[in-house]
């Protein structure tokens, strides 16, 4: 099987911080042309949505979740205090270890992490599925028992080192396939979903496989569980592939967890960044998804908690 890929891009190179302007001073400074007006409307829209108030109700339709690593100035139980008050439901890419913290907080972790072997070095090598299906077996009741839904693991790269000849996508779904089955009976028994990211390997992760939804649909097809699919990362899809909509339309009975990003540079998801993040939510919303959505952006703008109440703003369709 091939899975058609589009030329290498260069890397996205990201600027500083930028100090963000008060929102009246800001508009004190418009004019009266048509042009500037609209620009203040864009501007006060992003901005309104900056300043809701953490308790603010949410919609329900989307369950909101957010990614720990991007609001490392926070320690985790600031992290915690932030998405209680926010309404969200999970902070998440934590290991075990954390799981005591989010139970003081009444949170879970939509994503649990810590399968061995990273990004890199992972199911799609023979040699690697012994380490993973030990680790696997031996938290996945754990996760189940502290009441956390999903669990991430990784393709790994084509090749181990530069001059190796790339493994081919057929060998590599082999392989895959070979080693979700080590542990999958477990994730069954527990109810807990084992969730394989989709990267991109043109920007941030050269190299690794399951960088296409098609490559990553026909895996969960050929392993054949409910508690075996995709973490649909929509900022690497962007890179990759684009037609967001349609390709989750196409494979959403495949998918059990999305992450967001803005495209350029996984930063916030306002205005200045190529996705339409509201449609791609109702779309998400319209295929009866009801698993979580985690925010996955490096704030660059504004300051951290703005950051995070902007994007679930935007998502919250």
């Amino acid at each position: 099987m091939q899975f058609h890929r589009l030329p290498e891009t260069e890397a996205i190179n990201r600027k500083h911080m930028q100090t963000p302007m008060n929102r009246r001073s800001a508009l004190t400074k418009i004019t009266s042309s048509a042009a500037v007006l609209s620009a203040a409307a864009a501007l006060n829209s992003r901005l309104t949505a900056a300043e809701s108030s953490p308790g603010s109700p949410l919609k329900g339709r989307i369950n909101h979740s957010v990614s720990y690593w991007c609001y490392g100035k926070w320690s985790l139980d600031e992290m915690c205090r932030v998405a209680k008050d926010m309404g969200l439901r999970s902070v998440e890419l934590l290991e075990t270890k954390a799981f005591p913290t989010l139970k003081k907080y009444d949170l879970i972790c939509g994503m649990v992490s810590g399968c061995p072997g990273g990004i890199g070095s992972g199911l799609n090598r023979l040699e690697n599925h012994d380490t993973i299906a030990e680790w696997m077996d031996k938290n996945i009741p754990v996760i189940a028992n502290a009441g956390h839904p999903n669990v991430i693991c990784m393709s790994g790269n084509r090749r181990k080192k530069a001059s190796d000849v790339p493994m081919s996508d057929e060998q590599g779904l082999e392989n895959c396939v070979i080693g979700v089955k080590k542990f999958i009976k477990t994730a069954e028994k527990h109810k807990v979903t084992v969730c394989i990211e989709l990267l991109n390997s043109k920007v941030d992760h050269a190299d690794y496989m399951c960088d296409h939804s098609a490559w990553g649909a026909e895996l969960c097809k050929r392993v054949d569980s409910e508690y075996f699919k995709l973490l649909y990362d929509i900022y690497h899809m962007q890179i990759m592939e684009g037609n967001l909509i349609a390709n989750i339309r196409k494979i959403n009975k495949y998918i059990g967890h999305y992450h967001t990003g803005g495209v350029p540079g996984r930063n916030e998801i306002d205005e200045t960044q190529e996705i339409n993040y509201p449609a791609v939510m109702r779309a998400i919303v319209a295929t009866g998804y009801k698993g979580l959505v985690g925010h996955e952006w490096i704030p660059k703008k504004l300051p951290l908690l703005e950051s995070l109440k902007q994007g679930v703003s935007i998502c919250d369709v």
